[in-house]
């Protein structure tokens, strides 16, 4: 089929890849000759803090996909074109400099992001160009699965059952979005200035260099291969934040610096021929569909609990409320696994996923804390930050969700402490100040003996906190709490 266009201009977000692109594939098979383009929209960076990891990331990544485009065209010109500003004003401003007739892009589902996409296709439209959206970041999107009566899925289980059966008779293809790399065009003189620097963006430099997250592509690809290696074990090993068992991925699946259709191809593969791990795995990548969807068709769950009657849930207010929630972002509450789940994600920006329950059940269930803040929290520290997933994963501890968690099922720090993380390796690693104390002690230091404490060189209150709250009285407060929401589940 001859291309239907002279010129298109590929609009790069948070696809930061070459390789199985579809946005990129669908552009190079309908234009003779394709442009590409990333964006700093300052409209997403100005809110951020001076020092975000993230934007440290994005921009190694868009280094190496400046190269990576230059060396699939054979052509030193044939790179990135780099703008920062705000996108609905860019897009169309550089679209129109090009001359393009086609602008192409994946689906975003975040509803600012759906916002700014509306504005750019009427601005796009009324200088004759046409956007083209595509699906990228999701197996299966919006309102692809729908129950038997035509609604989308508020529980996991059954989802889960429809995306599997689709996905065995619809795999997820390979898109070609590299063998027709020659259409590549060369950037105009004007767009050929160097990619800005950290600085130049507003920036300051962060531990991103000394943390073992490696960006771009390559660093995916090295991330992948050695999971590759683990994943048969990942069912039994994905709990314990001590050892090595997750992926690590989430931030490269964030960014789109590796293909979600590659990996549940390599889970189904590993799948077929009978590993438990790569079924539990899949299940996970399924989950992240889940939330998506989810997003996209009850938008409600941004501002708004899914269940509107956990609206009516009165949460901790005032200066006191405001203490705990310092307490907790800072690591300071007195539950060694809660602290130092939060020391690992305010040093490193990631948080182990079993810590993410924990900490975010303890904010909800024990200290009575509206679970927007942590959801706000997070989002702006976690390097993974993605909305859908974040929310999705918020408002299941606080039980408000779609197929969440209970609201009289609530974690007991001290004893997931003591399952997950059983000879304290984890905590020990992240507080460092709690090192020396035996096994048994680790996970609850006031219940230690003084001499434990005192052989140990610890003092509460001094070289580590006493706990901001009694478990089992947090506990009765909240069944208290949920009163309002009290109401038979129904059934499944």
């Amino acid at each position: 089929m001859p291309p239907l266009f002279d010129l298109g201009l590929v609009w790069f977000r948070r696809d930061l890849r070459v390789q199985d692109h579809a946005a990129l594939a669908l552009a190079l098979q309908q234009c003779r000759r394709v442009h590409a383009l990333f964006v700093f929209d300052r409209d997403i960076l100005d809110p951020l803090p001076r020092a975000d990891r993230r934007v440290e990331f994005i921009l190694a990544c868009v280094h190496e996909l400046d190269a990576e485009l230059r060396a699939h065209a054979r052509d030193e010109h044939a790179g990135l074109i780099v703008q920062q500003g705000q996108a609905p004003a860019v897009v169309p401003a550089v679209a129109q400099a090009l001359g393009v007739q086609a602008v192409y892009a994946a689906h975003d589902y975040e509803p600012a992001a759906q916002a700014r996409d509306a504005r750019v296709r009427g601005l796009l439209a009324a200088a004759g160009i046409a956007l083209h959206t595509c699906k990228d970041h999701v197996i299966f999107e919006g309102r692809e699965l729908l129950t038997g009566a035509g609604t989308p899925y508020t529980v996991f289980t059954p989802y889960k059952r429809a995306w599997l059966a689709r996905l065995n008779q619809h795999p997820p293809p390979q898109l070609a979005s590299t063998e027709l790399a020659g259409r590549l065009a060369p950037r105009p003189a004007a767009y050929r200035q160097p990619l800005p620097t950290l600085a130049q963006l507003g920036f300051e430099p962060t531990n991103l260099a000394q943390l073992r997250l490696p960006t771009g592509t390559h660093g995916a690809r090295a991330l992948l291969d050695d999971f590759l290696q683990r994943i048969d074990h990942y069912h039994s090993t994905r709990d314990y934040p001590a050892l090595k068992g997750p992926s690590y991925l989430s931030t490269h699946l964030r960014f789109g610096t590796v293909s979600i259709r590659e990996l549940v191809r390599l889970a189904l593969q590993r799948c077929a021929v009978g590993s438990a791990g790569a079924a539990t795995w899949l299940g996970e990548l399924c989950w992240r569909d889940f939330y998506f969807q989810i997003l996209a068709n009850f938008p409600h769950v941004v501002e708004r609990a899914f269940k509107p009657a956990y609206d009516a849930i009165r949460w901790e207010q005032g200066a006191g409320a405001q203490s705990l929630f310092a307490a907790w972002c800072a690591g300071r509450t007195g539950y060694p696994i809660v602290d130092a789940a939060m020391a690992q994600l305010n040093q490193t920006g990631y948080m182990h996923n079993r810590l993410r329950m924990i900490a975010g059940s303890f904010l909800v269930k024990d200290l009575g804390l509206d679970w927007r803040w942590g959801e706000r929290y997070f989002a702006e520290k976690l390097n993974d930050y993605d909305l859908a997933a974040n929310n999705g994963g918020w408002q299941w501890v606080a039980s408000s969700g779609c197929d969440a968690q209970p609201w009289f099922r609530i974690f007991n720090p001290v004893s997931q402490s003591r399952k997950f993380d059983p000879q304290g390796r984890f905590i020990r690693r992240y507080l460092p100040q709690l090192a020396a104390l035996p096994d048994a002690a680790i996970h609850a230091p006031w219940l230690a003996e003084p001499q434990v404490l005192q052989t140990a060189g610890i003092q509460l209150g001094r070289d580590y906190p006493a706990p901001l709250v009694d478990h089992d009285a947090a506990r009765a407060r909240t069944l208290q709490r949920y009163a309002v929401v009290r109401t038979p589940e129904p059934a499944r």
